[in-house]
């Protein structure tokens, strides 16, 4: 009886452990940010060896949704949609400044920021961001998912 605690803790563990190397992302680009969320699949930065390689473009065969550029208003309700047919669990990342806040488009097409959206797990600001800025938010999610609460 007083097993279970412990064989829940090592199994907690184990899933997180496989969660944070078998990430399939779904990219939701629509602007000039795409070029550098490309240029880490390539060669010299190998988003693959972080076990993320794998680009999924059905969001029900994906877990984080990569938003990558502007989004407007008119733009959001096709997000949101993406977004809601995501199995759980499911995390977003939020690729560039104009994702992030708007950037600089101040108007009222823009949405200023996604997190008005849908909830956002990792911010990678830049304009556009750089490759080990995308990494290094890759790994920060990676730390979040493997320190979850699994649900089983």
């Amino acid at each position: 009886m007083g097993l279970g605690p412990f064989f829940g803790a090592k199994l907690d563990e184990a899933i997180g452990w496989a969660r944070k190397y078998s990430i399939f992302q779904y990219p939701f680009v629509t602007a000039c940010c795409g070029m550098e969320y490309m240029a880490t699949a390539c060669s010299h930065y190998d988003v693959d060896r972080f076990g993320a390689g794998l680009v999924r473009f059905s969001p029900r065969q994906a877990d984080v949704l990569f938003v990558v550029g502007t989004i407007s208003h008119k733009l959001a309700p096709a997000l949101k949609r993406v977004y809601d047919q995501m199995c759980e669990p499911k995390w977003v990342v939020a690729f560039g400044v104009c994702t992030c806040t708007g950037g600089f488009y101040d108007n009222y097409a823009t949405v200023m920021g996604i997190d008005t959206l849908i909830p956002v797990d990792v911010y990678i600001p830049g304009c556009p961001p750089r490759p080990e800025s995308v990494l290094d938010g890759l790994m920060k999610l990676q730390e979040k998912i493997a320190a979850g609460a699994q649900r089983y």
